[in-house]
């Protein structure tokens, strides 16, 4: 009955402001107009290791010369605007309404498209890993923005797809500097032993969830540290992605 509820009662878009009369808060106009991640179409331009724009969907040459720790990575948007300025918004200004919102499209898409992707899929449509570990941020970083904005898009992505959720199982050691401003290889340097699990994840399916992903340098040490403490597959599942690094 959530569609007939916001019918009724019908939110502002979050982007233009008008009547929504979708489920997600935005109106379908600007639903329409966001930029979407081309790797859900049909034909797939994208690889399927890190989501980079490759031709037909193969591996990129990164990927082939240097393959990263995580196996996979689905990627609902591309780091554009306006999912830059909403993204910036929620983070930095704590317009938390958005959590529950981008959860919601992440999951809406899996249904769409993850089930059927039987080149990729990591499971059955009933639990689609055996768990979800939303990006830890150190303690300091926690305090100064005063919540994870993995972990709260996480809560209703797991939620909806019936995926237990890990949110303490890895920890974040050291408070590394901002990975922005720096290049490729210096990012990775950044981030060598930056986490740690000190849980046997010995033959588990793992989503490492995150809200951009730029170089991939935070999302592989990651997926480092819980391949070395056992799992098998680890998919990194982001809001965005962008195309230059």
């Amino acid at each position: 009955m959530d569609w007939l509820k916001q019918w009724l009662f019908p939110q502002a878009c979050l982007l233009c402001r008008s009547a929504s009369h979708t489920t997600l808060g935005l109106c379908a106009p600007c639903l329409a107009e966001l930029p979407w991640h081309d790797q859900h179409r049909d034909t797939p331009q994208a690889c399927p290791q890190c989501a980079l724009p490759t031709i037909a969907g193969q591996r990129c040459g990164r990927c082939l010369q240097q393959p990263p720790a995580f196996d996979v990575t689905h990627s609902l948007f591309q780091y554009t605007f306006p999912l830059t300025a909403m993204l910036q918004r929620y983070k930095y200004a704590q317009h938390l309404a958005l959590a529950p919102m981008l959860g919601q499209m992440l999951a809406k898409t899996w249904w769409a498209h993850g089930r059927a992707d039987s080149q990729h899929a990591i499971a059955t449509p009933q639990l689609p890993a055996d768990c979800l570990i939303p990006m830890p941020l150190h303690r300091q970083r926690l305090q100064e923005r005063g919540f994870n904005q993995s972990l709260e898009i996480a809560r209703t992505l797991c939620r909806e797809l019936n995926i237990p959720l890990q949110a303490h199982l890895c920890v974040r050691t050291r408070a590394t500097p901002p990975q922005a401003t720096l290049p490729y290889r210096q990012r990775l340097k950044n981030m060598r032993g930056a986490f740690a699990c000190n849980t046997s994840m010995t033959g588990q399916r793992v989503i490492l969830l995150d809200d951009v992903m730029t170089t991939g340098a935070s999302l592989n040490a990651l997926a480092q540290c819980v391949k070395a403490a056992g799992a098998t597959h680890v998919e990194c599942w982001v809001i965005a992605r962008t195309f230059t690094t």
